[in-house]
């Protein structure tokens, strides 16, 4: 070996252990979660709000690759019924229940939004909402031994009893 390679420290190559699939999911979640807040904060300061996206595209004439924003509407989690608002939290298109049975989270006036909003986010951060963030683990059928032992039994006898009927004949 030459003197530079041998100034190396070299060794054998670590194992990468993959990442949890809810921080994927969390990191998601933050970005809705921002994204309803800086709705919010226009919405409180009377201000139109626009969400765009970055899209590639190719120009046809020159062939050329370039990025252009595209407005989005974006769909509020909270709505006003006669003055006072409720906040709804979104999974996957779907309203989750922090509690059994009360998915809603009612905020009051319009101005606590951003508030209760930046809480939802630390609650995210600090991993309070993972068990809603992945999807319940699917749990095997319970057998029932006696069921099927019943029904073996009865499908044995029913072969039985054609056999018997057809050795009778």
């Amino acid at each position: 070996m030459s003197n530079v390679l041998s100034s190396l420290k070299v060794v054998v190559r670590p194992e990468i252990a993959p990442k949890p699939p809810v921080l994927g999911k969390r990191m998601k979640m933050l970005d809705k979660l921002d994204m309803q807040l800086e709705m919010a904060e226009c919405d409180v300061a009377g201000k139109p709000f626009e969400a765009f996206r970055e899209k590639t595209v190719k120009d046809p004439e020159s062939g050329e690759r370039k990025t252009i924003r595209r407005k989005y509407n974006v769909r509020p989690w909270y709505y006003d019924s006669d003055g006072h608002y409720f906040l709804e939290v979104r999974v996957s298109g779907k309203v989750i229940e922090l509690e059994k049975g009360k998915p809603t989270i009612d905020v009051g006036d319009k101005a606590k939004l951003p508030e209760i909003l930046r809480l939802l986010i630390d609650a995210v951060e600090k991993g309070e909402l993972d068990d809603f963030l992945l999807p319940p683990e699917k749990q095997k059928p319970v057998t029932d031994s006696k069921s099927t032992a019943k029904s073996e039994t009865a499908a044995k006898s029913k072969t039985t009893a054609t056999n018997t009927t057809k050795t009778n004949a």
